[in-house]
C-alpha cells in the first residue's frame, strides 16, 4: 500500500464577493479532484490548536501527524535544519526575511510594502545576505542564506524576544506598531535598522529598481525558536517517508523527521513552480521503495498573501491537472493499491492576505474501496456539509494509514 499527502498550502479561503460569492477552491476548474470527492471521505480538520498561531510550521506538523502542542520550539529552527545549521541547545534562531520597506527617513515610519523583497531570486538574495554577513556577523549573531527571501539568523546564547510579527501579516501597514519593545527585541531591531542602511543603496537593489522590481532593502526578523526534536516518522508510523517541497520549512521538517528530502528542478514555491516535476518525483519515490510521500506546494499560500485570486485559482487548477491526476493515473497504471490525502495546511484568504486558524477541507481517497460520505465536489462548502469534523488535525495521517 502506498500513501501520498498532496498539500496545497493555504489553498482554503473565504467566499469572496469579487468571485461571485465563491472561494477560489469552489471556482477553480478541478475536474479530477471533484471526480474523486464522491468516492472519498471528505470533511473538515482543525490543524491549528486553539492556543497556537496559524503558521505553516504548526499546521504542516499537524497534517504530517505530529501534535504541535508537544515539542514545538518555533518556526526558524525547522528551517535551520534545512539549511544545514547545527544548532546548540543554547542557540536561538530567527527567520530573516528580505523585505521591501518604504523610503521614509525614520525606520519606524516605514510601511511594509512587500514581505518577499519582490520575490527575490535565491542567487540575488545570497549576494545581499553575504554582504550583510560582512557587516552584521559577530560572536553573537550569524546570518545564513536560505532560499529566495527566506533566511536565518542564529543568536549564540540567545533569549527569545517574543514580540516579533510575521511580515506577511502586516503588508501595507506602518511598521511602528509592530516593532519589538522587549530588551532582546530592541537589540534585534537594531540589526534590522542597520540592515536597511546597508541594503537601501546596494547596487543590486538599485538595479532591481531600474528593472521595475521591488528592492530587498531590509531584513525582518520573526519566528524565533530553539533547537527542536522530532520523532522519527518511520519509527512513529511504520512507513518509509519522503518529503517534496520548494521551501526550507518543509525540508527542515522532513530532515528532522528522518524523511528523504527530494529536490525538484524548477520548484520555486510559487505559481510558476514545476508542478509536473513534483508529481513525477513523487511517483519515482514510490517506485524506489518509499511508502509515504508528503508533496507540499506553496503556490496557493503565496498567492493568498499577495491577494492574488487569479493565480490562486490557477495554482489550484495546476495541482488538479498536473499533480493529482498525474499521481492517481500513474499509481493505477503501476497496479498499486494506494490512499491519497488532499488538504491545505491552513486557509490563506485573499481578502486578509494572511493565515487563519479555521478548519481546512480534507479528502481521503482509497483505490481499494469506496469511502464516499456524501460530498459531490472537493471544496469548503461540501466538506462542511458532510458533518465530519476532526478536532485534532494530527490524526489525519492516522486516518490515511487506516490505523
Amino acid at each position: 500500500m502506498k500513501y501520498v499527502v498532496i498539500l496545497g498550502d493555504g489553498m482554503a479561503d473565504y467566499r469572496q464577493p469579487s468571485l461571485g460569492g465563491k472561494t477560489p477552491l469552489m471556482l477553480a476548474n478541478k475536474p479530477f479532484m471533484d471526480s474523486l470527492a464522491p468516492l472519498s471521505e471528505v470533511g473538515l480538520a482543525k490543524t491549528v490548536p486553539c492556543k497556537m498561531k496559524p503558521g505553516s510550521d504548526v499546521a504542516n506538523l499537524s497534517v504530517l501527524g505530529y501534535n504541535p502542542e508537544e515539542g514545538y520550539t518555533g518556526r526558524s529552527p525547522l528551517e535551520a535544519a534545512s539549511i544545514g545549521i547545527e544548532l546548540k541547545q543554547t542557540d536561538v534562531t530567527a527567520r530573516a526575511n528580505l523585505v521591501t520597506l518604504s523610503d521614509e527617513e525614520n525606520f519606524a515610519d516605514k510601511t511594509m510594502l512587500d514581505y518577499s523583497g519582490g520575490e527575490i531570486s535565491t542567487a540575488e538574495a545570497k549576494v545581499l545576505i553575504d554582504y550583510l554577513k560582512e557587516h552584521l556577523d559577530s560572536e553573537e549573531y550569524t546570518l545564513y542564506a536560505g532560499i529566495s527571501y527566506r533566511h536565518c539568523l542564529v543568536i549564540d546564547n540567545g533569549r527569545i524576544a517574543g514580540d516579533f510579527t510575521p511580515p506577511h501579516d502586516i503588508t501595507g501597514k506602518k511598521i511602528k506598531d509592530y516593532l519589538p519593545k522587549s530588551e532582546q527585541g530592541k537589540k534585534l531591531l537594531a540589526l534590522m535598522e542597520k540592515s536597511h542602511q546597508l541594503l537601501k543603496a546596494h547596487p543590486l537593489n538599485l538595479e532591481r529598481i531600474k528593472r521595475g522590481k521591488n528592492p530587498a532593502n531590509s531584513i525582518w526578523l520573526w519566528g524565533e525558536g530553539t533547537k527542536p526534536t522530532l520523532e522519527n516518522f518511520e519509527q512513529k508510523y511504520g512507513v518509509k517517508g519522503a518529503m517534496i517541497s520548494a521551501v526550507d520549512l518543509l525540508k527542515g521538517i522532513g530532515i528532522l523527521a528522518g524523511m528523504k528530502v527530494i529536490e525538484v528542478e524548477g520548484a520555486t514555491g510559487n505559481y510558476d513552480t514545476n508542478f509536473k516535476g513534483k508529481a513525477e518525483a513523487c511517483l519515482n519515490a514510490l517506485k524506489e521503495g518509499y511508502d509515504f510521500v508528503y508533496l507540499h506546494m506553496e503556490a496557493p499560500d503565496e498567492c493568498g498573501h499577495h491577494g492574488d485570486a487569479e493565480h490562486k485559482i490557477y495554482s489550484i487548477e495546476q495541482i488538479d491537472k498536473e499533480v493529482v491526476k498525474r499521481i492517481v493515473e500513474g499509481l493505477k497504471k503501476e497496479g498499486e493499491q494506494f490512499a491519497i490525502l488532499i488538504a491545505p495546511d491552513h486557509p490563506t484568504p485573499i481578502s486578509t492576505m494572511t493565515h487563519c486558524a479555521d478548519p481546512v477541507p480534507y479528502m481521503i481517497y482509497r483505490s481499494d474501496r469506496d469511502c464516499g460520505n456524501g460530498a459531490k465536489f472537493y471544496d469548503e462548502e461540501q466538506a462542511e456539509k458532510t458533518g465530519v469534523y476532526l478536532e485534532k488535525g494530527y490524526t489525519l495521517v492516522k486516518k490515511l494509514l487506516n490505523e
